[in-house]
């Protein structure tokens, strides 16, 4: 799968920094860290959901797919921005990486019909570039399912609502994934991620503590069951 890398102008201490905000605003002490940190968990207790925009995430996307991507970038609350691999200067004609999913791989025979599938576009790739058609033309050609690179920026409250969708079991497998390594590197990277993680990021069932999607999964009962 693909990889996470948290960029060092991540909120460290994201607690913290929403209780120094929140602090100017209430006339509070914001030059004490431990008030600061209280005054952030009441912030989050009391669902002050603005203040969790000042909690800054910037990351680097390695290796997903371009259809995930392209999911990614739905969630476009709190002015997020990005950078992506460019189809236009990068030569792909030399080859790039690509997803294949988990029902493919594990079928012998399918993984054949789906690797001679990217083996052709490569082919073909390789053929316009020897004819002389320019990279943004037959960049036309390269598959959702090929790998990408992104450079993103957005804020906690973005992530927050993001978790509602992406960790629930009927959201799209890859992005699932995605969304496990995302936990994982914001866990390591402090204390306080990590307590923001295991509290904040959970599918909307386990807020509203019962199912609002037509076909469920069983995990939680639905709303008229309810």
């Amino acid at each position: 799968m693909g990889r996470i890398t948290v960029l060092p102008e991540t909120t460290k201490n994201p607690i913290t920094l929403i209780g120094r905000r929140a602090g100017v605003c209430w006339g509070g002490d914001v030059e004490d860290e431990e008030k600061n940190y209280r005054r952030g968990m009441d912030c989050i207790a009391s669902n002050h959901g603005r203040t969790l925009e000042y909690v800054n995430v910037e990351m680097i996307l390695d290796g997903y797919s371009a259809r995930v991507i392209r999911e990614w970038y739905t969630h476009i609350g709190g002015a997020p921005t990005r950078l992506q691999s460019s189809t236009r200067y990068i030569n792909y004609q030399k080859g790039f990486d690509y997803i294949t999913p988990p029902e493919v791989w594990k079928d012998a025979r399918a993984r054949e019909v789906y690797t001679r599938a990217m083996d052709g576009i490569l082919a073909s790739l390789k053929e316009l570039e020897e004819l002389g058609i320019p990279r943004e033309d037959s960049a036309m050609l390269l598959p959702l399912g090929m790998a990408t690179r992104i450079v993103d920026r957005r804020n906690l409250r973005n992530l927050v609502d993001m978790s509602r969708q992406r960790m629930c079991t009927r959201a799209y497998w890859e992005y699932r994934e995605l969304f496990k390594d995302l936990c994982q590197e914001l866990k390591a990277y402090s204390k306080e991620w990590d307590w923001v993680v295991n509290h904040l990021f959970m599918p909307k069932c386990d807020v509203s503590g019962y199912c609002t999607e037509k076909k469920s999964c069983g995990r939680k009962p639905k709303a008229e069951e309810e």
